[in-house]
């Protein structure tokens, strides 16, 4: 599986672009189990569309431990997961192609900020209690903090969202963002672009850094959420329509329930979640699912209450922060997200 980072600032389409790639997104149904083939309390079976925002991988592994337990099932739920095209799972959820989308905080405040057209879709749940995406570069590249990157080629989406940010943790450590060689990003693979043309690159550490570890590379990295708090933004977040969940609420909590013990197993079991993800996606490396599992166990709900927990002060910290930069057509505040609806 290619794990480039996603664009950190994504396109966002008219609510009719998001219909026509509805039809174009993959589908699986999981069907509950026959001995689960109905709710535990004996109600109708519902559908629930959930369109995740990359391939499959242990971002989403609490999805596939609730799917491969009965979770879904005993809660009324037969869930189909879509692999829609790229940057399209908010688009879906937006349009009503989709109950659930897995996304990001950076992506859903501009498309909630919009004075014109803005997407009526919330948050309900953090994947991930904290951000753990940041900057990779080999060791010999001497890039060990921000102001490093002076000099150096950084594989860059050239996106003002990417830009902003770079600018804002190199100035802050004294450095030049004028001397930062901001290079087009055409990776598809973050350790081989390191290794020819480039010295540094934005990534997920569950994923790339766990593959450089594997392989016996030195890297260094750049943690951008410990460099500047307000950059500890929540990436990636469960989704809703928020439509759907007013009129909807009963169901929305009863998924939300469901999906939450699936992260939990996740939590205590991450071997035994991790060969679940694999059945459904066995592509994968699995040693690397194995190690990317071990390290996210420790950090889908870290100090948070509960998993998906979602801080007020954490999140509208980065929309204030993009809002002052003009990333934001408006100021949002902490708009965007509920817990209301986590077990």
């Amino acid at each position: 599986m290619n794990m480039k980072m996603r664009k950190l600032t994504r396109t966002l389409f008219c609510l009719t672009a998001a219909i026509a790639l509805a039809n174009t997104g993959c589908e699986r149904k999981h069907a509950p189990a026959p001995a689960k083939a109905a709710a535990s309390n004996g109600a109708k079976m519902e559908n629930a569309r959930v369109a995740l925002d990359w391939t499959p991988n242990t971002n989403h592994t609490g999805l596939y431990a609730a799917l491969e337990n009965g979770y879904f099932s005993e809660a009324g739920f037969i869930v189909t997961i879509i692999q829609p095209p790229e940057d399209g799972a908010l688009l879906l959820t937006a349009a009503g192609k989709a109950e659930y989308a897995f996304d990001f905080q950076e992506s859903l405040g501009p498309a909630i900020a919009r004075k014109t057209d803005a997407l009526p879709v919330v948050a309900v749940a953090a994947i991930i209690n904290h951000n753990t995406s940041g900057i990779m570069s080999l060791a010999a590249s001497g890039i060990k903090r921000p102001r490093d990157l002076a000099g150096k080629r950084f594989a860059s989406w050239g996106t003002p969202l990417v830009t902003a940010i770079i600018r804002d943790i190199v100035e802050e450590d004294g450095g030049n963002f004028g001397a930062v060689r901001m290079i087009p990003n055409n990776a598809t693979d973050a350790i081989s672009a390191l290794q020819t043309d480039i010295d540094a690159i934005w990534i997920y550490y569950a994923w790339d850094g766990m593959k450089a570890r594997l392989s016996n590379i030195d890297i260094n990295y750049i943690d951008i959420g410990a460099v500047n708090p307000v950059f500890d933004f929540y990436t990636p977040v469960l989704v809703t329509n928020a439509d759907y969940a007013a009129a909807n609420g009963d169901s929305v909590k009863r998924f939300m329930a469901a999906l939450s013990k699936g992260y939990r197993y996740a939590i205590d079991n991450p071997q035994q979640a991790a060969d679940a993800l694999l059945r459904h996606a066995p592509e994968l490396d699995r040693d690397l699912v194995y190690k990317s599992q071990e390290y996210l166990a420790e950090r889908y709900q870290a100090e948070a209450p509960r998993w998906g927990e979602i801080d007020e002060g954490r999140w509208g910290a980065f929309y204030r922060w993009m809002y002052e930069k003009g990333l934001l057509e408006t100021d949002i505040g902490a708009a965007g997200f509920t817990n209301k609806f986590l077990p």
